[in-house]
């Protein structure tokens, strides 16, 4: 007898059995659910968390950027979000000359607040549930069939669903492919730079300190959205007015204590909770140790480079933090899946899984299915790593890749003059972005270290072998350093990518052996079209898994009525609830729930990359300038403080709430001790790290100096 899913969800979704782990759809909240809230201290109704026809607190939650979130924090559309969020538009508006990063920018009118290119943030409107209309049309179908129809019938809904509007609407997957819902939102392109701390207050600790607890961090950026007069979205245009806000958040000074509920909305990037044991392996043995030690390479060679000039560090420094973030993470994630031994703990749960899917046609035997699918993948695991994350790490060389349409569109016989014109073209105005961007130095050293790194880590069989037969004929012994290097050096030195001359005379006049020869292409084309060779085998695992998965959680979800499971995340907004709390992480050691300025300054470390800090700000402590910012408590400024609430990436800049729905903070980052939680939720270690809403407007009262700020908001 088939179940209904929705009705299946709902009610699972109604039920707690751990209150502080769980990423919950605000529109599935229960009446249980929203019961255990209210008893944990939250002072909101149902409707004011979450409404279609009315203003609600989901209003005011955006999706910034491509990967972030950020609150509207006044009736004038102004944003709150982390430092990190901003980054690379606060490098973008920056100069030698006016150097942002390193200053800050603080607008002190709306006039000064400077447009950012290319920036845009997306307001939910609504969310319906289109499952049966999904299933109706995949029923029976599997594999590569079942992933080809479920994308073409999901850009479909979301079309018609959109359709004579200007809002954008996409179909998302949920229970692994057991539930559809489409989520429909209105973007706005007019965004603009309003506020930022300098990097050293923004950044402070850098790698050092990222994922750690205590952490001292000013991680929050200002923005604002802009809308046409007529109250519309639009592009960027001077004459655009503040957006009217539909819901702000109002900001609390009252700060915090241990114990305390706090919520925090947002739009968490994903988690696999629900991950095999198989996929706990692959990840443990292969993939984290792949993907760290080609990161700690990149960012070594990177950073020689940074460190030289302020010029060379401004133009690398979003892509480096961008690297440099998840690469502690990969690392922390291993450990911590190794330590608590979560593999051992889904073997336990598969086992319970198979007593239970005995004599279940459809659950019967799929555990061992798996076994059978990642053995095949495994040998090629690296290969692929290797690839995306090395020989396309370099900057040339992944730029070089994307010349693989106009080499097909010069080497087809009926493609047309124009079709040639309009991909030389394109590639033209992309070159001028990645020369921007683009390090020499740091990026030759990247490629001859990767080419090296590849040929030393990946299965001989499966290398382009004539590629390296021509290195080792032209450079030396490939077993050496030296030899990749020299490598390296002719491969930039001839490339016509970086010769305007060259390039110049090949886009008046592109031909196919000019393209062919050209040693960064060569480069780029000689691992990819070697690969190739194994894509259909990763294209095999990916559909064979997902079709294992589904049925898997399907299974989990019949063998597990009546407790509470919640859907992975995957850049939707979810609502977590948990308090602000200190922990034991081991023997002997006691974390506080907050951090304070008397941290600041004992970390302090005159010019130093990471740990430096603006003299205004060591001025401001000294007279203890703190105004009704200060801490009762502690008689300090409260930079920092953590809570048991469930987040993930993409919850970067996410608000953390108090019971009334007032922002107390602004999350961005997790502790190194639960680094596990994309698959394995620590109920006793788990924290999210905040900046605390009193060190922001310190900063920017205090620091900025933009009164004008604090005066657009509502404190209380």
């Amino acid at each position: 007898m088939k179940k209904n899913i929705l009705s299946l969800l709902l009610l699972l979704a109604s039920l707690f059995a751990r209150a502080d782990e769980g990423m919950w759809l605000l529109y599935m909240l229960g009446d249980r659910t929203y019961s255990d809230m209210v008893k944990r201290g939250l002072k909101l109704s149902k409707d004011q968390l979450y409404n279609i026809n009315k203003s609600s607190l989901k209003d005011a939650i955006i999706i910034f950027g491509g990967g972030c979130t950020g609150e509207i924090v006044s009736k004038e559309g102004l944003i709150f979000t982390n430092h990190h969020c901003g980054y690379g538009a606060i490098a973008s508006a920056s100069s030698v000359e006016n150097n942002y990063l390193r200053n800050g920018f603080w607008a002190k009118s709306k006039s000064e607040e400077i447009p950012a290119s290319g920036m845009s943030v997306q307001f939910l409107v609504r969310i319906e549930d289109v499952t049966k209309e999904v299933e109706t049309e995949l029923q029976g179908l599997s594999g590569t069939e079942r992933v080809t129809k479920q994308k073409a019938i999901s850009e479909e809904i979301a079309r018609k669903t959109v359709e004579g509007t200007d809002f954008e609407a996409r179909v998302m997957p949920f229970f692994k492919n057991n539930q559809f819902l489409v989520f429909i939102y209105e973007r706005y392109r007019d965004i603009r730079l309003v506020g930022a701390p300098p990097e050293s207050i923004g950044k402070f600790g850098g790698d050092t300190d990222n994922w750690e607890w205590p952490r001292h961090t000013g991680d929050f950026s200002v923005f604002r959205v802009y809308m046409d007069k007529n109250g519309k979205a639009a592009e960027y245009a001077a004459e655009n007015i503040p957006l009217k806000s539909k819901y702000y958040l109002n900001v609390s000074t009252k700060g915090v204590k241990d114990g305390d509920f706090a919520m925090i909305l947002g739009y968490p990037g994903g988690t696999d909770r629900y991950e095999t044991s198989f996929g706990v392996k692959i990840k443990t043995e292969i993939e984290n140790p792949a993907i760290v030690n080609l990161r700690d390479e990149r960012l070594k060679l990177m950073f020689n480079e940074m460190k030289k000039s302020d010029g060379v560090r401004l133009q690398l420094a979003s892509n480096y933090a961008s690297i440099a973030n998840y690469w502690k993470f990969y690392d922390g994630e291993r450990k911590q899946l190794l330590k608590y031994d979560v593999y051992g703990q889904k073997k336990i749960a598969e086992e319970n899984f198979e007593k239970w899917a005995v004599g279940k046609p459809d659950f019967d035997g799929l555990l061992a299915k798996y076994d059978q699918v990642y053995k095949e993948w495994w040998p090629y695991t690296k290969h692929r790593i290797y690839i995306n994350e090395g020989i396309l790490g370099s900057s040339l060389a992944a730029y070089a890749s994307s010349f693989m349409a106009l080499e097909r569109a010069l080497t087809k016989n009926e493609t047309s003059t124009d079709e040639i014109n309009k991909v030389v073209e394109s590639l033209n105005r992309t070159r001028s972005i990645f020369l921007s961007k683009e390090n020499i130095p740091s990026d030759q050293n990247i490629l001859a270290k990767m080419c090296a790194m590849f040929y030393a880590d990946i299965e001989p069989k499966q290398h382009p072998i004539e590629f390296y037969k021509k290195i080792n004929s032209e450079y030396g012994n490939l077993n050496e350093e030296d030899t990749y290097k020299k490598y390296a050096s002719d491969v930039f030195r001839n490339t016509m990518i970086l010769n305007d001359a060259k390039w110049n005379a090949f886009i008046a006049k592109p031909d196919s052996t000019t393209l062919q020869t050209d040693p960064a292409y060569l480069y780029s084309v000689s691992f990819i079209r070697n690969y190739l060779k194994y894509q259909y085998k990763s294209l095999a695992f990916t559909n064979q898994k997902s079709d294992l998965d589904r049925l898997y959680m399907k299974g989990i979800l019949e063998m597990n009525k009546g407790k509470v499971l919640y859907p992975d995340a995957n850049f939707t907004m979810r609502l977590s609830t948990g308090n602000v709390k200190s922990y034991q992480p081991r023997d002997a050691v006691f974390y506080d729930y907050v951090c304070t300025m008397k941290g600041v300054m004992e970390k302090y470390v005159p010019g130093d990359y990471e740990f430096d800090l603006p003299q205004e700000l060591i001025e401001a402590v000294k007279r203890k300038d703190y105004g009704i910012y200060k801490d009762a408590r502690s008689n300090d400024l409260v930079v920092g403080f953590i809570t048991t609430n469930d987040i993930t990436g993409g919850n970067s800049g996410s608000p953390v709430l108090n019971a009334n729905g007032e922002l107390i903070g602004l999350a961005f980052d997790g502790n190194y001790e639960a680094l596990s939680h994309k698959i394995a939720f620590d109920k006793d270690l788990n924290r999210t790290i905040c900046v605390d809403i009193r060190y922001v407007l310190w900063c920017i009262d205090k620091l900025g100096g933009a009164k004008n700020i604090i005066g657009e908001l509502t404190l209380k």
